[in-house]
């Protein structure tokens, strides 16, 4: 049954109402699938592991409540076992259906949350924010549903005495989103989208009113089908979810489209391991490791609106690769029996192809089960996985005037070709004229720019990348000014086992590749390189990045540097 027609039953005497409740309790116990079934198992096996963080010192400001991995009392992780409680008490297929010890200890972690909450209706994230209206909306999306489900299946007022201080907590950060600002673009559709669920429960018009100021600023996403931050690991699959919310609250299908247009996009973004390609990312998800889990509800959602094959497809590879990480959206399985269908059968997702994203600064070739991103704006302006041998950079340097850490701002295709290229230049300075001189003598007051430029340096580089059998060719060309010295940087992630390389004799794990290939093993995958080339021990070099603590091999030379190399699997 639909969120907006249980409200209306809302409205009905408390006899019809418990019976309706009645009826929705045994209906789902009938219908829901084997994979919710396991889910709620799977969430049953998470308290043990709160209970370790629950406060239980009767003096502590915030007893009932919950500590985080640092031993900081927050809301957060407080809020999240209100919601863990509220999906397990109303599942028939939990072992703690209708258990009113735990219920009793959701009701003393919700009174908690109203402890953490301010006057204002916000909440802290007290790692970084504080009265925080974009945090508040994080919590209202989950514990907003969390009270819906407490509320459909509350016969004889089996949970009132919890869903009393969760509704207060959730109206009073209402009061703050209707009112409170924001701090980055995807902030504005999370707001939207948890007064959208604040709206489906208590239908305040003035909800509706602020979600609608916030989407008059129009979605944010480019042609390639991405938002602004760019952030594929983390906030593009919150935006899809929130900007499904708004719709089902607002009716606004064109919000549907947008998030169609993001999880295609998505679809060439999952590396051979699973995981998402987030070297193009503006936050803090860039270059780190992260998987699907959180696209699966947007994916699932229009795999069966749209009876779209190729999305179902993602949800069963989202399913065989890391199953017990789709629990993160457990309450929106228990609340929309929509979700509890067969998905579409047929098709698979994109694994042989070449694709650009331009507005996105990456080109992505896939081959099954070796991928490569290409990246502009990028020091580590190539990465290659080989199932779980993974490449996660490619760096070039040379000391060239503090700022030779090459990155280029465009790239380009000629024919089959990827060219990224780099000019740099390094000039001395002349004395100024005798008008153009400062009495003091304060430098700051010369500036450079007006100071004439002799004996001027060059250094230009271009890369050239193109496919091979199993990998791709690097074709380095830099040239300029002569003997300036260069390091060629591979790194590469996790435990692996290195062959054909040496000790650089600098970091514990950092390699030389003297001559020949070498080879990087983790698993039953592997990465095969080269050729090689040491022609000095400088692997850092001024103006460069540091050492990225992370297994690397160095190929070293002099200006001009021209070097192929190979990367395949």
């Amino acid at each position: 049954m639909k969120r907006r027609k249980f409200v209306h039953l809302g409205a009905m005497g408390i006899g019809t109402l418990a019976h309706w409740n009645t009826s929705y309790a045994a209906k789902i116990k009938d219908e829901k699938p084997a994979w919710l079934h396991q889910i709620i198992r799977q969430n049953d096996q998470d308290f043990p592991r709160y209970e370790a963080l629950r406060i239980t010192n009767q003096n502590h400001p915030y007893v009932g409540g919950f500590r985080d991995g640092d031993d900081i009392p927050n809301p957060q992780t407080t809020g999240y076992y209100v919601l863990k409680v509220a999906c397990a008490v109303i599942s028939p297929e939990s072992s703690f259906y209708q258990s009113t010890s735990l219920v009793e200890k959701g009701i003393q972690a919700t009174n908690c949350l109203l402890k953490m909450q301010h006057a204002d209706g916000t909440i802290d994230l007290l790692s970084t924010n504080f009265h925080s209206p974009p945090d508040t909306a994080f919590s209202v999306e989950k514990l907003s549903v969390a009270y819906a489900l407490l509320q459909k299946n509350n016969q004889g007022d089996r949970y009132s005495s919890m869903m009393k201080p969760l509704e207060t907590f959730l109206k009073r950060c209402g009061e703050s989103l209707v009112v409170g600002g924001i701090h980055t673009p995807n902030h504005r559709w999370v707001v939207s989208g948890a007064l959208a669920k604040l709206y489906q429960i208590w239908p305040d018009p003035r909800y509706k009113a602020r979600a609608e100021q916030w989407l008059q600023e129009n979605m944010d996403q480019d042609p390639d089908g991405q938002y602004t931050e760019k952030s594929a690991g983390i906030y593009s699959a919150i935006i899809n979810k929130a900007l499904i919310a708004v719709h089902q609250a607002f009716n606004k299908p064109t919000l549907l489209d947008v998030v169609r247009k993001n999880l295609e996009m998505t679809l060439f973004y999952v590396h051979p391991n699973m995981e998402v390609v987030t070297d193009a990312s503006n936050r803090q998800d860039k270059g780190g490791v992260n998987m699907f889990e959180n696209y699966y509800y947007g994916y699932r959602y229009l795999a069966l609106k749209d009876k779209n094959p190729r999305f179902a497809a993602m949800c069963r590879l989202i399913e065989k690769a890391y199953f017990p990480r789709i629990g993160t959206h457990i309450e929106n399985f228990l609340d929309e029996p929509f979700l509890w269908q067969e998905l579409p059968s047929g098709d698979n997702i994109p694994t042989h192809y070449v694709k650009s994203f331009p507005y996105s600064g990456l080109v992505r070739i896939r081959r099954e089960n070796w991928d490569a991103t290409l990246l502009v704006s990028n020091p580590n302006f190539l990465t290659f996985h080989h199932g779980n041998a993974i490449l996660q950079g490619l760096r070039l340097a040379a000391s060239f005037f503090g700022k030779g850490q090459f990155q280029s701002n465009d790239i380009k295709q000629v024919g089959n070709t990827w060219i990224l290229q780099q000019k740099l230049d390094g000039p001395y300075f002349q004395p100024h004229t005798k008008d153009q001189i400062d009495p003091s003598g304060d430098w700051e007051k010369m500036p450079r720019g007006n100071r004439k430029q002799s004996e001027i340096q060059y250094l230009e580089t271009i890369i050239k990348l193109e496919e091979t059998k199993g990998g791709l060719l690097v074709d380095i060309d830099m040239k300029g000014t002569d003997g300036v010295p260069v390091s060629l940087e591979l790194i590469f992630r996790g435990d692996g086992r290195f062959e054909g390389v040496i000790p650089s004799g600098k970091e514990n794990n950092a390699y030389l590749l003297k001559e020949g290939e070498g080879k990087y093993s983790l698993g039953e995958d592997s990465i095969h390189f080269g050729p090689g080339r040491a022609e000095h021990k400088a692997i850092h070099l001024r103006g460069g990045l540091p050492f990225a603590q992370a297994p690397s091999v160095y190929i070293t030379g002099y200006t001009p540097f021209t070097h192929q190399l190979f990367i395949r699997q």
